[in-house]
């Protein structure tokens, strides 16, 4: 019989953050989910890293949008009778909305609120039943936002996740589960900022980090492929910032 291999679920995994991730956990001897909206942009991503790792049939794309409870059962189907060993929420994103009325600012924090949080609640709630005990790993994906502000409904989305995660590892911890948060610094190379950076916000950003140069996303993928490894194993309720000392940690 051959060895059972590890399950992991990453939520935004088609591309940036959440593609490295899945790339990583793939070389770490995981099989993965990869969910995300964009069904293409999925299942390329996973071809790619099957093709790279050598690993036919090691990524399995799901589209969803992971907003809606009706669709998250698509990856609990996906998921079937295995145990998960790892569910990483990378899904969510800073979205832009009008604030030239009050119905305006609601819509707009309704919808940052549901990208970065309900995605992430939504996910680890279906898929708590199937989490491995002992040994499951949940992990959230934060940003330096909720740490020092400046994303408005974003930044607060963000740091509500924190709160949520002392909660869940208090919750889980007797199960032997962990819960932590990695939360970025600024990273290049992804979606995120779209069409919005400039040289001179990407000059500035750099220039406030300690090791002088903007985040990889194969940096964010390695902290999240240590907090779901073994080694992690007596780590829980933690923040961890992976930001080259741009907000020192506290």
């Amino acid at each position: 019989m051959g060895e059972l291999r590890r399950l992991a679920v990453v939520s935004g995994g088609g591309t940036g953050i959440g593609a490295s991730v899945a790339h990583g956990l793939v070389i770490d001897g995981f099989d993965v989910i990869v969910v995300g909206r964009r069904g293409d942009v999925l299942e390329s991503t996973a071809r790619r890293i099957c093709d790279e790792s050598g690993r036919d049939g090691a990524v399995v794309a799901v589209a969803a949008d992971l907003t809606d409870p009706a669709q998250v059962g698509a990856v609990v189907d996906a998921v079937g009778d295995r145990a998960v060993d790892a569910v990483v929420n990378n899904a969510g994103g800073y979205l832009s909305g009008s604030t030239d009325s009050l119905a305006g600012v609601a819509d707009w924090w309704r919808a940052n609120l549901d990208a970065n949080v309900l995605t992430a609640v939504l996910l680890t709630e279906a898929l708590l039943p199937a989490l491995s005990r002992p040994g499951g790993r949940v992990v959230l994906l934060s940003s330096i936002a909720a740490q020092r502000g400046g994303g408005g409904p974003y930044s607060a989305a963000k740091a509500a996740l924190h709160g949520w995660a002392y909660d869940l590892a208090a919750q889980l911890g007797p199960e032997q589960i962990t819960v932590n948060v990695v939360s970025p610094g600024y990273v290049a190379e992804t979606e995120f900022f779209g069409d919005r950076m400039t040289p001179e916000g990407h000059a500035k950003r750099v220039a406030a980090t300690l090791v002088g140069r903007a985040g990889e996303p194969d940096d964010i993928a390695a902290a999240v492929r240590y907090l779901v490894g073994p080694s992690a194993g007596y780590v829980t309720g933690q923040v961890l910032g992976v930001n080259g000392g741009s907000v020192l940690g506290r």
